[in-house]
C-alpha cells in the first residue's frame, strides 16, 4: 500500500504540498480528505484546485453538497462535502456514482458516510493538527 507523510507549518507551504498530492495520486481521481472541523480541508482543496488550473472560483459547498469547477483545459473538477449526508441514501439521490465513474477528479470533505460506495484505488488524505500549529497530511493510497 502506498503512503506518504507530509507537513505543513505554514498556508505558504500550500501550492507544495498541493503538487505532492496530485503526484501521489498519479492517475487516481478520487481524493477524500478527513480531518476535524478546521483542519484546513477545504483551504487545502481550493489550493489543489488552482494547481489543477481551475478557472472558477471555489468555495465549500457546505449547503449545495457538490460545487463543479472548470479547469483552463475545460475539465471538470468536483469538489463534495458530505458533512450534512444523514444517510448513504442521500449520496445516490445526487448521482454518485456518476461523479465516481466520471474519471474526473472527485476532491471530498467528510466522506465517512459515502466511503462504502469508493471505488479501490482512491486517494485518502488525513489531516491532523501537530505541535505549534502544523499541520501533519498522511496520504494512503486505499
Amino acid at each position: 500500500m502506498k503512503k506518504l507523510i507530509l507537513e505543513a507549518a505554514s498556508l505558504s507551504e500550500l501550492p507544495v504540498i498541493a503538487r505532492k498530492i496530485i503526484e501521489f495520486a498519479g492517475g487516481h481521481r478520487i481524493i477524500a480528505f478527513n480531518g476535524k472541523m478546521g483542519a484546513g480541508k477545504t483551504t487545502l482543496i481550493k489550493v489543489i484546485c488552482e494547481e489543477l488550473g481551475v478557472i472558477d472560483e471555489t468555495g465549500s459547498p457546505t449547503f449545495s453538497i457538490i460545487n463543479e469547477y472548470l479547469t483552463e483545459d475545460d475539465d471538470s473538477i468536483y469538489h463534495f462535502d458530505f458533512y450534512r449526508l444523514k444517510k448513504l441514501e442521500e449520496a445516490y439521490d445526487i448521482g454518485i456514482e456518476e461523479y465516481l465513474y466520471s474519471s474526473s477528479y472527485c476532491l471530498m470533505e467528510w466522506p465517512g458516510l459515502i466511503t462504502p460506495l469508493l471505488p479501490r484505488g482512491y486517494v485518502s488524505v488525513n489531516i491532523n493538527e501537530g505541535e505549534k500549529g502544523k499541520r501533519i497530511i498522511k496520504l494512503e493510497i486505499i
